[in-house]
């Protein structure tokens, strides 16, 4: 019964995830503001500011390391935080090469996502 429960819950939890919409672009990662350093092949995200902690030191934002999914055109992704956009606005996001090519081919440039936190 409780399992039942646990279970009933997890599965109404997962279904509420807030989506958000807005701008996918790529950028060559370095050091993020997460504190670690990056590389254009690492599956890495740069949340806009508004999405990002509000403390002073970013290295300390309590999203690095959690995940999030994109979906474009029929196709989705996964990436890690470990960096913020300061250029993105609204919700638009900034990812590495790696995982935009799973969406969309590098010449794109710009294209309108769906992201969710995993």
């Amino acid at each position: 019964m409780a399992l039942t429960k646990l279970i009933l819950a997890f599965g109404c939890a997962a279904s509420t995830a807030i989506a958000f919409s807005g701008d996918l672009t790529y950028y060559t990662p370095g050091l993020g503001a997460c504190g670690k350093p990056n590389t254009e092949a690492d599956r890495v995200v740069a949340l806009p500011e508004g999405q990002y902690c509000k403390i002073s030191n970013p290295n300390d934002c309590y999203k690095c390391g959690d995940f999030i999914n994109i979906h474009y055109n029929g196709k989705s992704t996964t990436a890690q935080i470990k960096d913020k956009c300061w250029g993105c606005e609204g919700d638009s996001i900034d990812v590495s090469p790696t995982v935009f090519k799973e969406l969309e081919a590098l010449e794109a440039g710009r294209i309108q996502v769906t992201w969710e936190y995993a």
